[in-house]
């Protein structure tokens, strides 16, 4: 009982009860609210149980009266214990406390302050232990001199981190580029700079590198939000006028809503370089918002320039390379078009509006279909627009048509699939779009302009009678279903509404009948 007695009166204080309840309850606190750093919390109570360990060890040492050893071992388990504690109780502060009160200071004060606490706490255990921390400071200038050459490098990312926060070059969250690393800042500590890549890598930039060298912060510009440009090239023959390359596919991207895409600076095309090859080179720019969606949003914009251009019926200009090609043979070319046709004409066939036309009439229109791709969120046809004297087939895709009300709001009326139409009225008398339609998903469709169905009614004017009938049954079922009319009224004006659009397709095709 002695024994017991000696070595717990060596090491246990009237401290070390009170302090030992506040570790486990600061290690309780942390475990609690910072789940992900319990690795690192377990480790530092497992070194501060060790110290306590230690201290056991070392009463038991002076018991057996070894004093100077047990002295030592105790004055260094002590510090031990003092720099497990100062750890637990910074993170408590910084991780818990200021939280709290809404502040968030950066990883590199905790970390810079919790160095000065420990240096600190070794301080003033030396000087509890009876030395002079002055005289010791005064007489070691060499060695604190050797020490300080020996630790440039770490002072030097001590001090570039703390530039770096003083001066607000960068904050956790900026987008930098480093030679040839790119990513988001996730964290600034003492020593270096936390930026994950879009791989999913993490780079561990030494400060004194982002002090000494060049960076690039992305999307950062003053007094404005954060965006970075980008662009997205593709080639097209001279053969096309610019203006009109640029017209379409501006409009294509303005008239779509994009996700991460800025609204303004709007986005625009250019002309930028006119190669000897015999095609011009184009890019597409606009301001990305999300920079964490990159290649993605490019990717986004490349499929929308590809549908523009081939509904304006433009191939991509391809380097010419020496490669020698086997041309496939007349024979299976018009195998190929002869199938196509006859997919055409099956399609057309479904079409009610052209249901008295005969086997050659639709072969005819057939031929002379515009193939039309539209990208997710195109635009296909705006409300009011009294420019489209076209009819649109859907091959592949969903497209939904919308009314655009008078307080900005959109009302959804139907879901078109594949072998739906729409867009007759414009084909058929010029009537501005009763509403507007946009992709739902990718849409294929076919289209067939104004000019290709005249030259089959001026052969053959009787079929007006005919269309006129179907445009004026789906115009009143449209506007029953649209604006709640009621289904017997819209029967007794057929006749009027009948004779009105007759009138309006012979003048639209300048038909004499």
């Amino acid at each position: 009982m002695n024994i017991i007695n000696n070595v717990v009166g060596y090491f246990w204080g009237e401290e070390s009860f009170p302090v030992l309840i506040l570790m486990l309850c600061i290690a309780v606190l942390l475990f609690h609210f910072h789940r992900e750093e319990r690795t690192s919390l377990i480790n530092t109570l497992s070194f501060f149980f060790a110290c306590q360990v230690g201290l056991v060890i070392s009463g038991i040492v002076h018991f057996l009266e070894f004093a100077r050893a047990a002295s030592v071992l105790h004055e260094g388990f002590i510090i031990g214990s003092g720099v497990a504690f100062i750890r637990l109780s910074g993170l408590t502060l910084f991780r818990i406390v200021l939280p709290v009160f809404k502040l968030t200071p950066p990883r590199i004060t905790e970390d810079i302050i919790v160095i000065i606490a420990y240096v600190a706490w070794f301080m003033v255990r030396l000087r509890y232990a009876g030395l002079d921390v002055s005289s010791i400071l005064a007489t070691s200038a060499m060695i604190t001199a050797v020490v300080a050459f020996a630790m440039q490098d770490t002072l030097g990312n001590i001090l570039g981190g703390l530039s770096l926060q003083l001066d607000n070059s960068i904050q956790i969250g900026d987008w930098i580029k480093v030679d040839d690393v790119s990513g988001k800042v996730v964290d600034i500590r003492w020593r270096s700079t936390l930026v994950e890549t879009r791989n999913w890598e993490t780079a561990v930039i030494p400060n004194s590198q982002l002090m000494k060298n060049k960076f690039l912060v992305l999307g950062r510009r003053t007094d404005q939000p954060v965006q970075w440009r980008r662009w997205v090239w593709f080639n097209i023959g001279l053969m096309h006028p610019p203006a009109h390359i640029i017209k379409l596919v501006e409009d294509a991207i303005l008239q779509t809503d994009i996700a991460n895409i800025a609204k303004i600076p709007s986005p625009n095309c250019l002309l930028m370089e006119m190669e000897a090859k015999g095609y011009a080179r184009y890019a597409l720019r606009y301001w990305l918002t999300d920079l964490a969606q990159d290649d993605p949003t490019d990717s986004v914009v490349r499929w929308h320039i590809v549908t523009a251009l081939q509904r304006g019926g433009i191939k991509p200009a391809i380097e010419e390379r020496n490669v020698m090609n086997t041309k496939e043979n007349e024979k299976h070319d018009e195998a190929m078009h002869l199938r196509e046709v006859q997919l055409r004409v099956k399609t057309l066939r479904k079409v009610e509006l052209f249901g008295s036309l005969t086997d050659n009439e639709l072969k005819a229109l057939a031929e002379r279909l515009r193939y039309s791709p539209f990208s997710k969120g195109n635009i296909i046809t705006r409300q009011g627009d009294e420019r489209s004297h076209w009819l649109y087939i859907v091959i592949n895709g969903e497209a939904e048509v919308y009314l655009e009300l008078a307080n900005g709001a959109r009302r959804t009326v139907r879901t078109m699939d594949k072998g739906s139409f729409f867009g007759e009225m414009g084909l058929m008398t010029g009537a501005p779009r009763a509403a507007s339609v946009i992709a739902k998903t990718d849409v294929e469709c076919y289209r067939l302009d104004k000019e290709v169905f005249e030259d089959i009614l001026r052969a053959r004017p009787t079929i007006v009678e005919e269309i006129t009938h179907i445009l004026v049954t789906r115009k009143a079922e449209l506007d029953a279903a649209l604006y709640e009319i009621d289904s017997q009224k819209t029967q007794t004006d057929i006749t009027q509404q009948r004779s009105e659009i007759l009138s309006t397709i012979k003048r639209f095709f300048s038909l004499s009948i």
